[in-house]
This record gives structure tokens, C-alpha cells and sequence, in this order.
């Protein structure tokens, strides 16, 4: 998983709020990166005035998010919504391009290969173009990479 700062200040921002119990083993699982990662994340967010981080046991930390955190994680989130809404309106379009020239070409059907959320935006956008979508190797494909489509054949 490559995430940006954001996207994993949003994920920590996110898991402190329902559960301050959590410890960094577990934040370091929902973030696939060392504990010593977010560790540093968790001190840098404590440094920002983010979250705060009390004693509830000997070895075990109780984390708060304070009002400013809060609105960090507002503000996060709605980002994190407009990037989303910006990559499906680009791949429709990408998509749609793509098809227009597979029309063009006489193709009334095409493949699709790759298995993530951007090939469900694909299957979609042809279905909503007049394509079928087939499993045929000698067909246009939409080749699904990551979250970029790219024509094959």
C-alpha cells in the first residue's frame, strides 16, 4: 500500500477515534508499515497539537484527538473524497476516449483484464458506452493497471 502523509494521518486520525485503546502494533497492521513508522507519526501528530497521548497503564497509551484534530480529520476526509471523485471522473473519461476509438474501429465488445475498483469504473463506462464486456483474447482489452487503463490490440 503506498500512501501519502495524508491518507495515513486520515487512517491514524481515524483509528484513535474509534479506539484510543489502540496500540501501534495495530496501527502499524491498518497502515502496513512498522511500529517504529508509527511511532514517529503518532509523536509527530502529538507535536502538532493533533492528538494527545495520556498514560493509561504502565506500558500502555490512551490517545485523544483534540478539536484540532478533529478538524484535520474533517478536512482530510473531504480531500480525500474530491481526490477520489477526481480519479473516477478521470478514468470514465480515459475510458470513454479509449472506446471511441475502439468504435471507430468497427468493436462493438471489448476485454477487460486487471481485478481492483477501477476495473468496475471500466466494466461500467462500457456498458453505459453500448460495449459488452467478454472474456475473448482476440477483442480490444482495457488493461487495468494500478489506476491506470491503458488499449491492448
Amino acid at each position: 500500500m503506498d500512501l501519502s502523509q495524508e491518507d495515513r494521518d486520515l487512517i491514524l486520525l481515524e483509528q484513535i477515534a474509534e479506539d484510543p485503546d489502540v496500540n501501534q502494533s495495530t496501527l502499524a497492521e491498518k497502515l502496513d508499515v512498522a511500529v517504529g513508522t508509527v511511532n514517529w507519526h503518532i509523536k509527530r501528530l502529538v507535536s502538532k497539537g493533533y492528538v494527545k497521548a495520556k498514560r493509561a497503564q504502565r506500558k500502555k497509551l490512551r490517545y485523544i484527538i483534540t478539536p484540532e484534530g478533529i478538524a484535520l480529520r474533517a478536512k482530510l476526509t473531504v480531500q480525500y473524497i474530491e481526490n477520489q471523485m477526481r480519479l473516477y471522473r478521470e478514468t470514465r473519461q480515459g475510458v470513454k476516449d479509449i472506446l471511441t476509438e475502439i468504435k471507430a474501429e468497427g468493436y462493438s465488445q471489448v476485454r477487460i483484464t486487471g481485478d481492483s475498483e477501477i476495473a468496475d469504473v471500466c466494466q461500467l463506462t462500457c456498458l453505459e458506452q453500448g460495449f459488452d464486456v467478454v472474456d475473448n483474447d482476440d477483442l480490444p482489452t482495457l488493461e487495468v493497471d494500478g489506476y491506470s487503463v491503458s488499449r491492448k490490440l
